[in-house]
């Protein structure tokens, strides 16, 4: 499923860089102390592809398999990273 991914959060909820699902280690935006954003996977039992229906917000998968999704929300630090919305 490459179509989604996670994003940056700033000033605004959606904003750059755009985080994918996939992707090539060493390849893509450097991280750096400061930077916050979401990581939101999508997990199907069958294939990766999916749909959005008419509300324009829901998505289903094509071959109507369960799917899960969640989202957290982390912060960059110059010691390493840290999950703000982890629970206690």
């Amino acid at each position: 499923m490459t179509e989604f991914g996670g994003h940056g959060i700033g000033r605004k909820m959606h904003m750059d860089p755009h985080v994918p699902h996939v992707g090539v280690a060493g390849t893509g935006a450097r991280l750096r102390a400061g930077m916050a954003f979401t990581i939101e996977p999508m997990i199907n039992l069958g294939s990766p592809a999916v749909r959005v229906l008419e509300d324009r917000w829901t998505v289903v998968t094509e071959d109507g398999s369960l799917s899960a999704q969640f989202e957290h929300t982390v912060l960059v630090t110059r010691e390493g990273c840290e999950v703000l919305t982890r629970l206690p």
